[in-house]
């Protein structure tokens, strides 16, 4: 018998070089399902298309800045103290509004009976 389907959230993770210009490369996806104790993320930083958006940005500090949200959302010790939280904390935290280079979109919604394809189908879709 399938699994039924659940609510689940998510957010596109970006890099926002300058807000003045108002461009924006999607690097990231955070999901969240809360009835399946799932949050996770995947991200990808193509160093091409961020070099053609921001040719000043290095590439490995954006991926570094994008491993230490993957640490808060997995809960594991590199997040620090956030990662420390429970995971509905953690998933808000990861999609508040910021002014930092990597920001999130709005929170969307739907429905899934299996978290991880879900992140990986959205995956394809919005950022590889």
């Amino acid at each position: 018998m399938p699994a039924a389907d659940t609510p689940f959230a998510y957010a596109i993770l970006r890099v926002v070089p300058s807000l003045e210009r108002g461009e924006r490369l999607n690097v990231g996806v955070v999901v969240y399902c809360r009835q399946r104790e799932f949050l996770d993320l995947r991200t990808n930083v193509d160093p091409a298309r961020l070099a053609a958006l921001a040719p000043d940005l290095d590439p490995a500090a954006v991926a570094a800045s994008l491993d230490a949200l993957r640490a808060v959302a997995c809960g594991e010790r590199a997040g620090g103290a956030l990662a420390a939280l429970d995971p509905s904390d953690r998933f808000g935290w990861l999609v508040a509004p910021s002014s930092t280079i990597i920001q999130p979109s709005a929170a969307h919604t739907g429905l899934t009976a299996d978290p991880a394809a879900t992140l990986e189908r959205l995956f394809v879709e919005l950022v590889a």
